[in-house]
């Protein structure tokens, strides 16, 4: 079956199938109609002053949230991570993007029973995701919804992997690999937003 098929929109029933779902495993999950809404929604659940990190994110990006994010009335942490020299501050970096007041980035797949995975080539992200952020906040084209957690996989590895790995050559001169993962099957309510976007956004 071509992979193609992970480029397609679920429609709006099954949109609602699985924001209910997130929401019964304590995640705040909503649902809006395009990017423009999603960066309305995600500029509302940040406060303004709040530090925040932006991880690599196609989605974020897309919908211009990354930009606005890392400018005022942000405090930016990627900016405040990037300043440090790799060499010698190498734990202080770690200990930025690890444990940030408000994390914000996207997944690779959700789940129509409302598990969210993640994929990546360092794992730099996951800390925040899994425990450090004090808030983290999910923006999610709903091209990424999934049957299950195997159909989630198979669209990391033949479709969003390929993808990935175009990006991360021309950006970065390397390739990109499924070397870690998380799936996030609930978490204590309060802690992560899912927006989940009526189109198609980021990869």
């Amino acid at each position: 079956m071509s992979a193609a098929r992970f480029k397609q929109v679920a429609d709006a029933a099954r949109i609602e199938k699985v924001v209910s779902a997130l929401n019964a495993k304590g995640f705040a999950a909503k649902s809006v109609p395009n990017a423009a809404a999603a960066k309305e929604a995600v500029l509302k659940l940040i406060p303004a002053g709040s530090e925040v990190f932006t991880y690599s994110s196609v989605t974020l990006d897309a919908a211009g949230i990354t930009e606005a994010l890392n400018a005022a009335p942000y405090v930016s942490l990627r900016d405040k991570m990037y300043a440090l020299d790799r060499n010698t501050q190498s734990a202080q970096m770690r200990a930025i993007g690890s444990a940030p007041a408000y994390a914000a980035g996207s997944v690779h797949a959700v789940t129509e029973d409302g598990k969210l995975v993640i994929a990546s080539a360092t794992g730099s992200q996951l800390p925040a995701y899994a425990y450090g952020a004090g808030h983290v906040v999910f923006v999610v084209g709903a091209q990424k919804i999934v049957k299950n957690l195997a159909e989630a996989n198979e669209r990391i590895e033949t479709y969003t992997l390929p993808l990935e790995d175009v990006r991360a050559q021309a950006a970065y001169g390397v390739n990109s690999a499924i070397n870690k993962s998380l799936v996030l099957h609930g978490e204590q309510p309060g802690r992560i937003d899912v927006i989940v976007v009526a189109e198609e956004l980021g990869y």
